[in-house]
């Protein structure tokens, strides 16, 4: 390992399994957090990298009047399209992946000694390929379900909808190094990934 170069551990998990409140502790426990949301959205904002490509692929249909992005369109444009959403994939995913480098390599300027990419689609984007070690956050289908009602106000169908169109709990936790299971008190979560993350500092240590 480069003498600069932070440990990287990838974070995925399906929605509503808590994956955004892992993150922000691992952030307090002082790692270095990288979120592809945050990033997707940065791209996709006013003036946004991805936006040229996306209005060339997806045409007018996908913006607002004043040229914005039209979220809630454009969603409607590839929700049960695969063919739309690969396409919108193939846009949005290696923009994310390069300025997820570009931080990794600030982070490690910065001192950072451990980096988390939180990222949903990790295998899915072939972004574990960065790190040293992976996370897979999960639940009980029902329990996911009931969260994802609950936080978002969906119809159970659409809720499971959401959760059909990611990768199976089973095989993100066959592909991680670490699954964690988030149906349990938040105070024993939140220990179980600060044990985790200990052994991680010293491994990044080595």
């Amino acid at each position: 390992m480069l003498a600069n170069k932070p440990y990287v551990i990838g974070l995925t998990g399906g929605i509503g399994c808590g994956k955004s409140e892992a993150a922000r502790y691992l952030n307090r426990l002082g790692a270095a957090h990288l979120d592809a949301d945050v990033i997707s959205r940065e791209l996709t904002a006013e003036n946004g990298a991805a936006l040229p490509e996306i209005r060339r692929v997806f045409g007018d249909a996908a913006f607002a009047a004043d040229g914005s992005l039209d979220r809630a369109s454009l969603g409607r444009l590839v929700f049960g399209n695969e063919p739309a959403r690969r396409a919108l994939e193939g846009i949005i995913h290696p923009l994310v992946q390069r300025e997820m480098l570009e931080r990794m390599d600030a982070a490690a300027q910065a001192g950072a000694r451990v980096v988390i990419l939180d990222v949903p689609l990790l295998f899915e984007t072939g972004m574990d390929a960065l790190c040293d070690e992976t996370w897979a956050l999960y639940l009980d289908r029902e329990v996911q379900i009931e969260r994802i009602i609950a936080r978002d106000g969906l119809s159970r169908e659409d809720a499971e909808a959401r959760i059909d169109s990611q990768m199976t709990s089973e095989e993100r936790n066959a592909r991680a190094n670490r699954a964690i299971n988030t149906d349990q008190p938040i105070e024993r979560t939140r220990a179980e990934l600060e044990q985790l993350y200990r052994a991680a500092v010293k491994r990044a240590e080595r």
